[in-house]
């Protein structure tokens, strides 16, 4: 279910996310309560078949009483494991609910989270904890939950046999329960510390697999692994202080389970002994206190998974109050008039000082603008704001006069076209990368794309052409060549701005005149260019200019004129004086 169905004219509430879908499985939650029931009168056979044969068929030594009684409990019994098998099926079928709700939302998530929260984007923690959720569901460990409101419906009935058997069973409840919170309070910090030393961890492996080039090159390799080596030992150290935790409570509470059912046959024998209760009772009260500790012993012995399923939730809860869902806007039409940037302040996520303040300009249909200055004047960062990546802290970006926020995201992608100055493909083919993995992509649409970035003869010269595939990150191509069809996925659908994130730097003459008049066919057509640029040669094909420095603006307005403006007032003295920085910036 994507994230636009979910959200569409939801009314606002206090409810998470995670619970709504939750209580969307009210009506399997309400069976499988249903079932727990049926289950647990049901498991009265066996002690109740155990005293009709100890106090009425042993006295009274009729067969076809025993046989009757055995048919009887045989039937109960399958009825039983039926019950058990469509309970276990409903829980199954519950997780992969939820998962089927949340998935695409948390996928969602999971790819705003770099742009939009990136101390919170270090890895896919999302999905494995929505992984965890759903394994949790899917198990025994709910059972338990459906059948402790039943304890007290067994300790009533031993009451019934006899008050000192209710009492035992009672006191024996009473330990494992408190057997249970110790586990609660034991295992909360040292579950917490190993997830977050085991995501340090996957996030060390990740960067050493994504860095193997430069770790190996410059001998990094072993002090990688010794860093890698000591949040390892630190990881397995909590992962063996929570399961030897979990398996020593469990022991014991197994341990005491048998010493109760142990002491309820001693006291029932002691009731027989004084003439207090009957044979019968000693094996059925027996069995009924084995089941009434049953769900808290079943509770205790999954505490673990269910401490680790409810702190996932929690994260879960958090990260989708952080970025809550899209509610989906009115449709738009395609702009098609200009681009306008008023009074613009952006700073990144989680960064509180901008690093682009207070910029103005507009450009119009068939305007081709080049962004300039030196190393961190914001280049990079206006260019994300532009294309909608970063939200502005202050002003506006407007696409025909619609702040680009009123737009869904993939609406806007369609008529946005993005290179950013960190290249990285998505490993397919190279149709599918042009064409964005459009599912309705035509050869029509992905040929036009690549001659437009003036790169259809480089695929073809490729050993299976368009239907290449390029690798994990496009490691099968060069730098240039990824550029070059990262630029074609740009200009894929003929989107109306198109901003390029410096796309010459890995680019030779021939992919310098390819980029030119691919700049050129985007003004012709009447959309909008913005080249960020270090070299003079990204600006051949653009009429406009904006100097940055600091974040600031320093000068916009046509290309000839900024340039002469920049050099004319950055121009050194006679005598040695410094080098201007926007000028050294821009001639590289």
């Amino acid at each position: 279910m994507s994230e636009r169905v979910v959200t569409k004219n939801a009314p606002p509430s206090v409810r998470s996310e995670l619970d709504a879908a939750l209580a969307q499985c009210r009506s399997a939650f309400i069976a499988i309560a249903g079932f727990s029931a049926l289950l647990n009168i049901l498991a009265l056979t066996g002690s109740m078949f155990m005293m009709e044969v100890y106090d009425r068929v042993l006295p009274s030594r009729s067969v076809p009483t025993l046989i009757g009684l055995l048919v009887l409990a045989m039937t109960l019994y399958i009825f039983q494991g039926l019950m058990d098998a469509l309970r276990g099926r409903l829980l199954v079928r519950v997780g992969l609910r939820i998962d089927q709700i949340m998935s695409h939302r948390l996928f969602s998530t999971v790819t705003r989270l770099p742009t939009q929260a990136p101390k919170r984007a270090a890895s896919i923690q999302p999905l494995r904890d929505l992984d965890v959720v759903r394994s949790y569901l899917s198990g025994p460990g709910p059972t338990a939950f459906f059948d402790l409101p039943w304890v007290p419906f067994y300790l009533a009935i031993c009451f019934a046999f006899h008050v000192w058997i209710g009492v035992t069973v009672l006191a024996g409840a009473l330990i494992l329960v408190s057997l249970t919170l110790l586990s609660e309070v034991l295992a909360r910090r040292s579950t917490q510390d190993s997830n977050r030393i085991g995501n340090e961890r996957a996030r060390l492996s990740e960067t050493s697999r994504r860095n193997a080039e430069a770790l190996s090159a410059l001998g990094m390799t072993g002090w990688m692994g010794r860093r890698w080596q000591a949040l390892n030992t630190e990881y397995l150290g909590g992962q063996t202080q929570s399961s030897d935790l979990a398996a020593n409570l469990s022991a014991i509470g197994r341990s005491f389970r048998m010493m109760l059912q142990s002491g309820v046959l001693a006291v029932g024998a002691y009731l027989v002994i004084n003439q207090q209760a009957s044979a019968g009772v000693i094996i059925a009260s027996s069995i009924l206190s084995a089941r009434a500790i049953g769900p808290v012993d079943l509770a205790i012995s999954h505490w673990r998974s269910f401490v680790g399923a409810r702190q996932a939730r929690e994260r879960l809860n958090r990260l989708l109050e952080l970025l809550p869902a899209r509610r989906e806007p009115t449709a738009l039409p395609r702009p098609n008039r200009g681009l306008n940037v008023d009074s613009l302040s952006a700073a990144p996520p989680d960064v509180p000082r901008a690093v682009v303040q207070d910029l103005t300009f507009a450009l119009k249909a068939g305007n081709g603008l080049g962004v300039i200055g030196p190393s961190a004047s914001g280049k990079s960062s206006l260019a994300r704001v532009l294309v909608g990546l970063w939200p502005p802290a202050r002003g506006s970006v407007r696409l025909d006069g619609a702040t680009l926020d009123q737009w869904m995201p993939d609406d806007l992608g369609r008529h946005v076209g993005y290179l950013p100055q960190d290249v990285e493909l998505i490993e397919g083919t190279v149709a599918e990368n042009v064409s964005r993995f459009d599912p309705e992509a035509t050869p029509d649409g992905i040929i036009a794309a690549a001659k437009a970035a003036g790169v259809h003869d480089m695929v073809l010269a490729l050993p299976q052409g368009y239907d290449t595939p390029i690798g994990e990150q496009g490691s099968a191509l060069s730098a240039g060549q990824q550029q070059r069809i990262a630029l074609a996925r740009a200009l894929y659908g003929d989107p109306f701005l198109v901003v390029l994130d410096e796309p010459n730097s890995n680019l030779d003459v021939e992919g310098d005149e390819a980029l030119t008049q691919a700049i050129l066919g985007v003004r012709a057509r009447g959309g909008v260019v913005i080249v960020v640029a270090h070299r003079p040669s990204a600006l051949a094909g653009v009429d406009q200019v904006l100097a940055l420095a600091g974040g600031r603006q320093q000068a916009f307005g046509p290309k000839d004129e900024v340039l002469a403006k920049v050099l004319r007032r950055d121009q050194p003295a006679p005598a040695a004086g410094p080098v201007p920085k926007i000028v050294t910036a821009f001639q590289g």
